[in-house]
């Protein structure tokens, strides 16, 4: 069984067994599911039952934050390994191995109860390796709708993005939430900086196949003040480095991310937020930004 999806215009498939357990479990990617005839696909995925023994060397080490999913990559001349546990201390759930240009990946369920994490694990990798050279980012963000725009919200994890959306939601009229995590960020030729829904949205489920120009990026800092300040431009590229996915170590896909930081900083402005989590940080931010 093969499905494809379209995310942010670029399309990916998943082939698996048609009674693989997983078959039932991806109603997440249903908004973004398109048809056998349109077009060929950047990336595919194939759930494989095993996967031979390779001796690759580790590039890429995870995270070490408690409660963080961690991803250690190694690669040989020609292959990818990617090892997935949902945190740290938690065996591999899932491994994947990729070819060199991350046009096609072999994923093998090690822990079928985390058959899903795995899933979108891979798939959120490939997209954004494979992506980065093609005006496209793969952000850790929070995305309010407001006006016809999409706000993004930016910073580490228990942070407050979440927090700060709900608080747009509940008191800056006219808002909804595009997506709560992974949302996708993509310069079309035109120059136009454009925030796309995405399958992938953290703890909330919110997988809207929508997409909208990008109104302003905003770094959530914790402050006993509501207080925003534009960045400059040097500060801008390092937010946007900072919340970004991909593997910077690698020099082309390096040189990608950056021509499309640049383009993004050219065309839209980034702030950083000095806040409370309540509603009156909320009205600060959005008397700055809905202008």
């Amino acid at each position: 069984m093969t499905r494809t999806f379209r995310v942010a215009g670029h399309l990916f498939s998943v082939i698996m067994p048609e009674d693989h357990p997983l078959a039932g479990k991806m109603a997440q990617y249903g908004p973004f599911e398109v048809g056998d005839d349109a077009g060929e696909p950047l990336f595919t995925v194939e759930i494989v039952g095993s996967l031979p023994d390779i001796q690759a060397e580790k590039v890429y080490g995870g995270y070490e934050e408690e409660g963080e999913p961690v991803i250690e990559l190694s690669k040989t001349d020609d292959t990818w390994v990617c090892d997935m546990a949902v945190c740290k201390g938690k065996p591999v759930c899932a491994r994947m191995h990729s070819d060199s240009s991350f046009s096609r990946g072999r994923l093998q369920i090690l822990r079928p109860g985390e058959g899903l994490f795995g899933l979108n694990n891979a798939l959120m990798l490939l997209f954004a390796f494979r992506t980065a050279c093609l005006g496209t980012l793969e952000m850790h963000a929070s995305v309010i709708v407001n006006g016809g725009r999409a706000f993004l919200w930016l910073a580490k994890s228990g942070t407050g993005k979440s927090t700060h959306s709900r608080m747009w939601l509940e008191n800056i009229p006219g808002s909804r939430l595009l997506n709560d995590d992974n949302p996708i960020v993509r310069v079309l030729d035109d120059g136009t900086v454009e925030v796309y829904g995405s399958p992938w949205s953290g703890k909330t489920p919110c997988y809207r196949n929508e997409h909208y120009p990008a109104g302003a990026f905003v770094q959530i800092r914790r402050s006993p003040d509501n207080v925003i300040t534009r960045l400059k431009v040097l500060e801008s590229y390092a937010l946007l480095y900072s919340s970004s996915s991909g593997f910077k170590s690698d020099t082309a896909m390096a040189d990608g991310l950056n021509a499309t930081f640049e383009k993004i900083i050219s065309r839209t402005p980034c702030y950083v937020l000095d806040c409370r989590p309540d509603a009156d940080a909320a009205r600060v931010c959005s008397a700055e930004l809905i202008k």
